[in-house]
């Protein structure tokens, strides 16, 4: 469908759903839309608890998205010395709308250390709701893509490798969506960056990759990553 006829039929689907209905269906688009980000993204409460991320986010420490749910974002990471988190917290007590930078390092699932700048948004549904906190974050480093050889399982998060496994032994996109508790657009995402990791163009050349490499177990059906990762 051409965007101006799926934009039609959004617009009569619309009209025909009562107020709870069109909560519903714009909460899961928007959840949708969310999932599909590249930038690593979260929402917390004001305290700093997190009740959503999108699988960018979790990838920084290879754990699916519901892994980060109810902990504390500044348990993730580490301010830079120096930095003041009270200009925030006027900001959510005056419930005044603002952007903050915040120079941020943290350990990736690799052990990794990584250092970036999370923007830190004060925002509201509506003026009388309570804020929450939107957090974009911006890697600075990059990781620099790894040599072929063994190694290379130490810079496979234990989702990619289970992804890996499930995609050997033939399951789809949307079978390995529902075993590893993920959106298809989730897994594609884990795709595309292992992708661009590996200079791959192709799941077959993934999973060839993935074996030679060490990341799956030879000789063994169904297929299985060759060690346990951490979660």
């Amino acid at each position: 469908m051409d965007p101006q006829g799926q934009q039609a039929g959004w617009l009569l689907a619309d009209a025909a759903m009562s107020d709870r209905e069109r909560g519903i269906f714009w909460r899961n688009r928007l959840l949708i839309l969310f999932d599909l980000l590249p930038l690593p993204t979260a929402f917390c409460e004001t305290d700093g608890t997190i009740r959503v991320v999108n699988p960018a986010m979790a990838l920084e420490w290879g754990v699916l998205p519901g892994h980060l749910t109810g902990r504390n974002a500044l348990a993730l990471f580490r301010l830079t010395t120096g930095t003041q988190l009270h200009p925030i917290n006027e900001a959510v007590r005056l419930r005044r709308r603002s952007r903050y930078p915040v120079k941020v390092s943290w350990s990736s699932g690799s052990g990794a250390e990584r250092h970036g700048e999370l923007i830190i948004d004060v925002v509201t549904d509506l003026p009388d709701a309570p804020p929450n906190l939107l957090l974009i974050l911006r890697v600075v480093d990059q990781p620099a893509a790894p040599a072929p050889g063994p190694e290379e399982r130490t810079q496979v998060s234990a989702v990619e490798a289970r992804i890996l496994a499930l995609a050997a032994g033939g399951s789809t996109t949307t079978q390995i969506a529902t075993a590893v508790g993920l959106t298809a657009d989730g897994v594609n995402y884990h795709f595309r960056h292992l992708s661009q990791r590996w200079g791959t163009t192709s799941r077959t050349a993934l999973v060839a990759r993935a074996y030679a490499t060490g990341v799956l177990a030879s000789g063994t059906w169904p297929p299985a990553p060759a060690h346990r990762w951490p979660q």
